[in-house]
């Protein structure tokens, strides 16, 4: 369990980076754009690509992979490069305004869901998790869209998040699956 919160907790700490930008919006010093957020998701995608190489082509082995990363991610592309790789894809296509969101549901909405669905492995999360997971999202998005945007963007995270695709053996994971999935329905609405 202590690994799980610990997973959580680098999860929770994604947020930093939206957070950063909607921060600067109301502290006049701190003045970054959005193209400062996206060289930072670059950065971010860059450096990942090539930890991830380095660990699945040349053992690298950090104590930081045997705490962070599950066992069935020991050989395939780990859930982190995938919630780099799903929030740099949102933040360079989507505006700040549907792109915050989305990561926001990654970042904090995932590890609620996650914390609350641990030890489970289901096809699909019971509907308990699936209302934590959707409230927290829309309430997330909010802020930033239109009502009707914020519950679309949070339903499709919300299924991204409670049902496991599974294919050719492979699962599709929802680091990926969830910011897309609620910046393309958010897009979509508004």
């Amino acid at each position: 369990m202590a690994n799980e919160v610990a997973r959580r907790l680098v999860h929770a700490s994604g947020a930093t980076i939206p957070g950063a930008y909607v921060l600067s919006k109301h502290v006049s010093w701190l003045d970054l754009q959005w193209t400062h957020i996206q060289w930072v998701l670059i950065a971010g995608t860059v450096v990942t690509i090539v930890l991830e190489a380095l660990r699945l082509f040349a053992g690298l082995e950090w104590v930081v992979y045997d705490k962070l990363t599950r066992e069935y991610e020991q050989d395939n592309v780990a859930g982190y490069a995938l919630y780099v790789f799903g929030g740099t894809l949102v933040g360079l296509v989507f505006e700040p305004q549907i792109a915050i969101p989305a990561m926001l549901m990654l970042t904090l909405g995932d590890p609620v869901s996650g914390l609350l669905g641990s030890g489970e492995l289901r096809t699909i999360k019971r509907w308990p998790v699936l209302a934590a997971m959707f409230t927290t999202c829309f309430l997330l998005a909010y802020p930033f869209l239109p009502i009707h945007a914020a519950a679309i963007a949070a339903v499709a995270a919300t299924l991204a998040d409670g049902v496991k695709p599974v294919i050719a053996t492979y699962v599709i994971d929802d680091n990926l699956t969830i910011p897309i999935a609620a910046a393309v329905a958010a897009f979509i609405v508004i």
